[in-house]
């Protein structure tokens, strides 16, 4: 028996599913001060493999299965998800200016699908508290901040071009001590023009010049990897102006793949219930589009620069391991939790190296990229 799924699921799915989210995190907040508790969930939840091991832009981490941004949006719990079993943590994403996000209800379940639909719009406490938060020293595993444009509010004027740049490279400037790496969410669904601002090549470029000419303790430019978010693509002739924009860059280690934007086809919730639900679908229903961003990306990026962080419906060693053969060196999830609790983490790791042998590999880096040479 899955003790959480058969006895804690049915329990939290009756409240309201921000309110489970907020609590989680305080959660962990309260667990991850406690070096007792620390112990006991990396006894529990870390598996110890040396064919899942993964080396992605310096960083070495045990297991390619990491958490994705979005649910530790502030770094509150960071010191307890480091010991379950993820072998990166993505925290944000986190923006120049503190925002509340977009208006409550923001979080709705589909478990029909397996699914979750988001529209929080970024909510954070800014890039100068979540700095104050971390801690700026060796985590257990390597932690990400995600960075993102502030969110205004759904009636605020866009903002100009400049503002946005500056908005990011404020972000960096500050996180770039207390990260391993930073993601730029330059494709987020559910804030005002996330989705759509960086399409112009001109405003990547911008950003990318910009952070190229910051100072770092390791000289001119980020000092840290950076990896690019960025949404499902509807052409592959949009797919190359990215690769061409962002391949000119030095910052830019490689492209982490966003949930699409509206509603995926195929799914089975009615239609007149989806459309009462702004956002975007997390979890099952993503897994399609984001598998064939990933295939895209790995068979157009200069591989010897880039590397691609896979997500989008991930719940079993299947599902990672798939998205590593497409072309994933690293893989993330989010909405598996909601539904399957942190043992999920655990399981995957266990069976993925059995995968791995089944294909005769001896590493993930052998499997990477397989089906989509």
């Amino acid at each position: 028996m899955n003790a959480y799924r058969d006895l804690v699921r049915p329990v939290l799915f009756r409240t309201d599913p921000e309110w489970i989210h907020d609590r989680s995190i305080r959660l962990a907040e309260l667990a991850g001060s406690s070096a007792a508790a620390r112990r006991l969930a990396t006894r529990r939840y870390t598996v110890d493999d040396d064919r899942l091991a993964v080396e992605v832009a310096g960083l070495r981490m045990r297991t390619p299965v990491g958490l994705a941004a979005g649910y530790d949006k502030n770094g509150r719990g960071v010191a307890l998800l480091s010991t379950l079993g993820f072998g990166h943590v993505e925290i944000g994403s986190v923006s120049a200016e503190p925002s509340g996000g977009n208006p409550r209800p923001r979080l709705f379940r589909l478990p029909a699908e397996r699914a979750i639909v988001v529209h929080y719009g970024v909510p954070n406490d800014g890039a100068d508290r979540v700095a104050a938060r971390l801690p700026g020293r060796p985590h257990p595993v390597p932690i990400g901040v995600n960075v993102v444009n502030t969110n205004r509010g759904v009636d605020a004027p866009p903002d100009p071009d400049d503002t946005v740049i500056a908005d990011y490279v404020s972000s960096v400037r500050r996180l770039q001590d207390r990260a391993d790496y930073l993601c730029l969410n330059l494709s987020c669904p559910n804030t005002h023009d996330g989705p759509a601002f960086f399409h112009e090549p001109r405003r990547l470029r911008l950003l990318l010049d910009s952070l190229e000419s910051l100072d770092s303790p390791a000289g001119p430019g980020v000092g840290k990897p950076v990896f690019l978010k960025v949404a499902p693509f509807a052409d592959t002739r949009s797919l190359d102006v990215l690769l061409e924009t962002a391949g000119g860059s030095r910052v830019v280690s490689g492209f982490s793949v966003n949930l699409p934007t509206g509603k995926p086809a195929g799914m089975r919730t009615p239609a007149a219930r989806l459309d009462r639900l702004p956002g975007a679908v997390s979890g099952r229903p993503a897994a399609a589009s984001a598998d064939r961003t990933i295939r895209e990306l790995y068979r157009r990026m200069d591989r010897g620069r880039h590397v691609v962080v896979g997500s989008g419906g991930v719940f079993t060693a299947e599902d990672a391991y798939r998205k590593i053969r497409l072309g994933a060196s690293l893989v993330q999830l989010f909405t598996a939790l909601v539904y399957e609790g942190p043992g999920v983490v655990r399981a995957i790791n266990r069976r993925l190296p059995l995968l791995l042998e089944r294909d005769g590999f001896q590493s993930v880096r052998e499997a990477v990229g397989v089906d989509s040479a």
